[in-house]
């Protein structure tokens, strides 16, 4: 699977990022990792665009939604005093290597973001002066140094620039003797080796042919091949495609047709940035994703070498079990025989013979049937022992002791055997709990663990504060903080809105949008509800509390004489209408939407007539992240199979954000 761009990928993508977000303003910079960033940008219409560096491997747009760290590193904290609020007035490729500049402009100086997709990859500002002002990696190589203070220079270029290559330079390839062509055209034309073999296959040259040996015709061939490629770049005659291999693996993704998959399909998209989104996010998400499921995979494994063992003792024990009770039953069932085998070897032991002649004697008296004889087999000196062979089983027996004590000693043996197998079958079946439940988990495990990668939806205006949409399909917008309070207030509220407000200090309002009409009682009783358990009561604990609403008219920012509202704080004035004791609990949902899940939350009645699929939720004391991690698990269980996958995909940030400030508690 391809790792990195190429020089040609670059050309293209770098014209497409011009075209496309010149003159867009940078938002907000993100260092996702060690070695990528992310550029939020918005144009002048509200457009919005989110570009990908990731020093040596990519440089492109996605419309995907990207996890941002918590913090910011140092090194992002630098592009931010810089860049932020700057205007992105070029992005460029420098020369034909695998260089993108990106040109800002922010207070009144142009700053350059140079990006290496190449090696180990860089990411290096550089001053308007053309110093280094800083860089994700500093070090001193010996064509330059990458220093901050120092004079920034541009690697010296690997190869030649084809861009300004004539028919009559190509004459020098033939000066490379038995060099292969191939690895002398990947420098010397200056678009390495992959594309010198795509460029040599199209000509019909041999790639292992040696420099030498090149004619007029091959050179002719190599310089037009190269030229149709560079024109296909130049002129925009582009077929961006990802290839994919007969396995449905993603191979390759390219600007145009590749001869070297020639009989490989190809998925097809509008601009190159799209299909380098597509294929660099799905092959990020299946690294990782494979990644877990070799741990999960690990951990089925470790589980199934354990019940492995245990199945291989359980048989171990129930074969001692048996074999020493069929010992204990062949003693009893001859033990007159074999007490009197025992007392006679040792009385002739102690009348002086030795074991040699004991064992004679007993052979001869065995060959002739004679009992107690029949079930003699030797002597251990040793060990004092006699082994025996008793309806069909052998074994040995102490010479000490009577063959009725050994006879117990075999049943007990048996019993502990049994013991011991049914411990091994309880924990057999323990295991193969365990493996059951790893392999139905192994899907959630692995869909929990990966972030599946989500493309980012365009927000409604009202998203960016607290909402709903009552049980009557009126929308409801409330304050987050003091500065979304202000806002709803003075830029969102209209004449025949209604504005509610919980009688509690430091309450957010919330406006129901009447669309010029008079909201109905079911509306106003979940408004009410909406502003008392966002405001502070639910933080401290309270059952209830009283909402009072009055029209927009009555709302004012002019303080009494002498008197001051802090941001986000109104007068009212006028009289109030109270709903009194509004129940503090409020239900987070899930519904599809357009094909799409969305989170829904707010009043209990009102998301319940949204949804089947919601969870409860009372002041309590669980932070809301965690209690997010609950919803979303509640919202899996509640979820047909075939759609788990898909829930598993709602971002916790959606979930996490209809959760009243404070955290509280699922209701049960």
């Amino acid at each position: 699977m391809k790792e990195e761009m190429n020089s040609f990928d670059i050309a293209v993508v770098t014209a497409e990022l011009d075209r496309m977000v010149s003159g867009h303003w940078v938002d907000n910079i993100y260092q996702l990792n060690p070695k990528t960033l992310l550029l939020n940008l918005h144009g002048k219409e509200g457009a919005r665009t989110n570009l990908i560096f990731e020093a040596g491997r990519r440089v492109h747009a996605t419309s995907y939604e990207v996890k941002k760290p918590p913090k910011p590193s140092g090194f992002c904290m630098l592009l931010r005093k810089y860049l932020r609020n700057g205007v992105v007035e070029k992005i460029q490729q420098h020369q034909f290597e695998r260089i993108v500049d990106v040109t800002v402009s922010c207070k009144g100086e142009r700053f350059s973001l140079v990006v290496e997709v190449f090696g180990e990859g860089n990411v290096i500002l550089v001053s308007p002066q053309g110093k280094i002002l800083h860089a994700l990696s500093y070090r001193r190589m010996r064509d330059r140094n990458v220093i901050h203070g120092e004079d920034f220079a541009y690697p010296p270029p690997i190869g030649g620039d084809p861009k300004t290559l004539k028919r009559e330079d190509m004459n020098a390839l033939k000066e490379r003797g038995q060099l292969e062509t191939v690895k002398a055209a990947a420098r010397f034309l200056g678009v390495g080796g992959f594309y010198a073999e795509e460029v040599l296959l199209r000509s019909g040259v041999p790639k292992d042919k040696p420099c030498a040996s090149l004619s007029a015709g091959d050179l002719d061939a190599i310089y037009e091949n190269l030229q149709e490629l560079l024109s296909a770049v130049l002129g925009g005659q582009l077929e961006p495609s990802i290839f994919v291999d007969e396995k449905g693996r993603w191979m390759d993704v390219a600007p145009f047709f590749l001869k070297k998959y020639e009989g490989l399909e190809r998925v097809r998209f509008a601009s190159l940035n799209e299909a380098l989104d597509e294929f660099y996010t799905k092959a990020a998400f299946e690294t990782k994703e494979h990644d877990v499921e070799d741990l999960v995979s690990q951990e089925t494994s470790r589980l199934e070498r354990i019940l492995r063992e245990q199945e291989e003792a359980l048989r171990g024990s129930q074969q001692n079990a048996e074999v020493y009770r069929k010992i204990g039953d062949a003693v009893f069932l001859h033990l007159n025989d074999i007490q009197v085998l025992l007392q006679r070897i040792m009385a002739e032991k102690r009348g002086g013979r030795d074991w040699g002649q004991i064992c004679e004697a007993l052979q001869k008296e065995k060959r002739e049937s004679r009992a107690p004889a029949i079930f003699f087999g030797a002597i251990d000196s040793d060990t004092l022992t006699v082994q025996v062979s008793v309806e069909g089983e052998s074994f040995s027996l102490d010479l000490k002791q009577s063959a009725q004590k050994s006879a117990s000693e075999f049943y007990e043996l048996a019993k502990r055997a049994r013991k011991k197998a049914e411990g091994a079958q309880a924990a057999i079946e323990k295991v193969r709990g365990q493996i059951a439940e790893a392999q139905l988990a192994e899907a959630e495990r692995v869909e929990e663990a990966v972030e599946v990668p989500t493309v980012a939806r365009r927000r409604e205006w009202f998203e960016k504060f607290r909402w709903f949409r009552s049980s009557d399909g009126l929308l409801v917008v409330g304050g987050r903080d003091e500065a979304t309070n202000e806002i709803v207030v003075k830029k969102h509220t209209e004449p025949n809105d209604v504005v509610f407000h919980a009688e509690v200090q430091g309450a957010p309002f919330a406006v129901v949008k009447t669309q010029g009409g008079t909201p109905p009682e079911r509306t106003i009783r979940e408004a009410a509800q909406f502003a008392a358990s966002y405001s502070h009561a639910w933080k401290g604990g309270f059952g209830s509390a009283d909402v009072y609403w009055v029209r927009p008219e009555q709302v004012s920012k002019a303080p009494p004489s002498g008197e001051y509202l802090p941001k986000g704080a109104f007068m009212i004035y006028g009289a109030k209408t109270y709903v009194r004791g509004a129940v503090l609990e409020v239900a987070v949902g899930l519904k599809r939407e357009d094909q799409n899940l969305r989170v829904v939350g707010g009043p209990t009645e009102a998301i319940t007539s949204q949804t089947k699929v919601f969870v409860k939720l009372v002041p309590g004391k669980e932070p809301s992240g965690i209690i997010a991690k609950q919803i979303r698990k509640r919202f899996v269980e509640s979820s047909p199979t075939d759609s788990r996958k898909e829930v598993l995909r709602v971002p916790l940030e959606e979930i996490q954000s209809f959760i009243p400030a404070g955290g509280g508690t699922i209701k049960q």
